[in-house]
């Protein structure tokens, strides 16, 4: 099978980076490339087609990663993922579709269906693809995970990949967690491993150098570049490990202000929002933020009521009323959207346990949630101008007579509420809604536009600075002489 494993030393190393910059480098050079990670853990998910017509959920990052590779976004390309509902339970997506629930308990035995689900919709893709990047998940050290393993080392192992270790700099420490990382591996697992990529230098490559030969030397594996610090170059997140939200250049930027929920869910919504240049948008849990906000933004979540709760707590909530009152716009969406309506349901216990409570009252709707998980991209208008996006919610919403339709939703004066996830990426809808709340005039920006030149920028930077030919000749040949990289018993330092 043709392909790599891109692993990381953490979370949020720069796997999602690399494996993206690849799959656009090795594209325009007209390979057939596919992405694909095994498990995701993620509440940030995009809908695309599946083979009968219907909606299919996956892991933002892989469509993302799709687009780089200029190929059809489908569900074998994340097989696995699990949306967090609580520090304990995840809600399962199998081959796109719900699957049930994972609890910290059951991880090692429940997870095992999904490990033979995940090869499998491997297999496939390699059947189809020239090439399949596959990116690990967290770390291929978490050796009390290696039991279950089925997207770091279990599937280099499963597949023969070459693994390729990806470092983030920036954090410090790199060295030693590029050589603690292939140490802490089994000498079958070990035996995959084929070298590094550093991700975030700054500074001077001279400096650099001796570390890089020093850990060549140490591992006995080769580095295969260094990515350079660029702040400029953001992508859809899978994770909250980093929401720093865009700030504008302008001191007269208006204030968009979007609330840090726990269990904060598809938070590139506003992605869009941070591309405009009179918009200043920032991530915040103290009602004192929200306080001083122009716009509101009330996210999605993956749990809509014990969110709510929270909010509360926090005395959010109250800010929020002063905010609608005082006349300036909010915006709920999905899970947000459900929070300003007058009562929340969950019945069966979809999110958590059964229970219903009292929303925000800002809109005059109620929402139910069901078992049945509503997964489809519509499309509409709205202003006079063309809308589309993304529907992924158990919630059914029903709208009293005091609001009228908005994208899926509610709207009542300045208070809107949409079930559609990724509105705003449409140009002319963003502009209206702009021009709607804020008054502000017509924007130059193209989000999609924009989302072209990151990976382009992305695929510039894999082909300067990493040694894109050795990774594809790995990836089609694997080692040099058809050995393991580092084989037991090796002469060389490179079995710990």
């Amino acid at each position: 099978m043709a392909g790599v494993l891109i692993a990381g030393t953490t979370s949020d190393a720069g796997k999602s980076v690399v494996t993206t910059g690849l799959c656009r480098a090795l594209s325009r050079r007209g390979i057939k490339v596919a992405p694909y990670k095994a498990q995701n853990m993620s509440n940030n998910s995009m809908v695309c087609t599946g083979p009968d017509g219907s909606g299919v959920e996956i892991g933002r990052a892989q469509w993302v990663q799709a687009l780089a590779a200029h190929a059809e976004p489908e569900a074998a390309m994340n097989p696995v993922l699990l949306k967090p509902g609580s520090d304990h339970r995840s809600h399962v997506v199998l081959m796109g579709r719900p699957w049930g629930t994972l609890s910290s308990s059951g991880w090692m035995e429940d997870r095992r269906p999904l490990g033979q689900a995940a090869h499998a919709a491997f297999d496939d893709l390699a059947t189809r693809y020239d090439l399949v990047i596959a990116e690990g998940a967290g770390s291929p050290a978490e050796i009390n995970l290696r039991a279950s393993d089925y997207v770091n080392m279990g599937l280099a192992r499963h597949a023969g990949l070459p693994t390729v270790i990806v470092g983030d700099i920036d954090r410090g420490g790199v060295f030693a967690a590029f050589l603690g990382t292939v140490a802490l591996l089994s000498p079958e697992d070990q035996a995959l491993v084929a070298g590094f990529v550093v991700n975030k230098f700054r500074g001077d490559d001279d400096l650099l150098e001796p570390g890089l030969q020093g850990l060549e030397s140490a591992t006995g594996r080769r580095v295969f570049g260094t990515l350079p610090w660029k702040p400029d170059v953001w992508l859809d997140s899978e994770d909250a490990l980093d929401l720093a939200g865009r700030r504008a250049a302008s001191g007269d930027a208006a204030r968009v202000v979007v609330v840090r929920l726990p269990r904060i869910s598809n938070f590139t919504d506003v992605d869009a929002l941070g591309l405009e240049p009179g918009l200043d948008v920032v991530f915040a849990s103290d009602p004192r933020a929200v306080a001083d906000a122009d716009l509101v933004v009330v996210p999605g979540t993956r749990a809509t009521i014990a969110d709510l709760a929270w909010l509360r707590s926090r005395g959010i909530d109250v800010e929020l009323r002063r905010h609608v009152a005082s006349g300036k716009p909010i915006l709920g969406i999905c899970g947000g959207f459900q929070m300003l309506g007058r009562v929340v349901r969950d019945p069966d216990g979809i999110e958590g346990p059964p229970s219903e409570v009292a929303g925000l009252g800002l809109l005059d709707v109620e929402t139910t949630f069901a078992a049945q998980k509503v997964l489809r991209l519509p499309r509409g208008e709205w202003g006079g101008v063309p809308a589309s996006g993304y529907e992924i919610h158990h919630g059914q919403i029903t709208r009293g007579d005091g609001v009228e339709a908005f994208l899926g939703g509610a709207r009542d004066g300045q208070v809107f509420g949409t079930m559609w996830h990724g509105s705003l990426e449409g140009d002319e809808l963003r502009a209206e809604f702009l021009r709607t709340t804020l008054g502000m005039g017509p924007s130059s920006v193209s989000f999609g536009a924009a989302r072209e030149r990151r990976l382009d920028i992305l695929g510039d930077a894999v082909e300067q600075h990493l040694d894109v030919d050795s990774i594809l000749d790995l990836a089609r040949n694997g080692s040099p002489d058809g050995l393991p990289f580092c084989p037991p018993g090796s002469p060389t330092s490179c079995v710990f």
